[in-house]
């Protein structure tokens, strides 16, 4: 029996793929738990609707987070903070803290997607990634003064 995955099924198939699959286990487990639908003419046409919406809907988002990389990639985020004694930054800058300075300028990026390889705690300049999408990725400068 062949059928069309509607959701994700770990070890089987992923949302959209096409499988042969035992007929008991497609009409007792895949079909009955809403895993997946009976593959027809008329299923496989939905499926191709479907696909170009998701296929759209990605470019939109890539072209979205293009926009945004070339925004960001000649903007420096400045932090003041306090120092003791030969300038050593108390603590150091977090996600948390770039998130929020990033809201205030308008741009809604997720906290998950700031990398920061190492911590930001000494003045001066630093680099942190974030991930856009899953293929896109941008540096922003961090400044840290006084």
């Amino acid at each position: 029996m062949k059928v069309i995955f509607i959701k994700d099924v770990k070890g089987q198939g992923k949302s959209g793929d096409i499988k042969e699959v035992k007929d008991g286990y497609g009409q007792n487990f895949l079909i009955r738990n809403g895993y997946a639908v009976a593959y027809t003419s008329r299923s496989k046409e939905i499926l191709d609707i479907n696909n170009k919406q998701k296929a759209l809907e990605e470019q939109k988002e890539i072209e979205k987070c293009n926009k945004i990389k070339d925004e960001l990639k000649d903007k420096i985020l400045i932090f003041k903070v306090k120092t003791g004694k030969n300038d050593q930054v108390f603590g150091s800058i977090s996600t948390k803290q770039i998130f929020s300075e990033l809201e205030k300028l308008g741009y809604k990026i997720d906290k998950k997607k700031i990398i920061i390889d190492e911590p930001i705690s000494s003045l001066g300049y630093h680099e942190v990634k974030i991930n856009l999408h899953k293929n896109i990725e941008v540096k922003i400068k961090i400044q840290l003064i006084k």
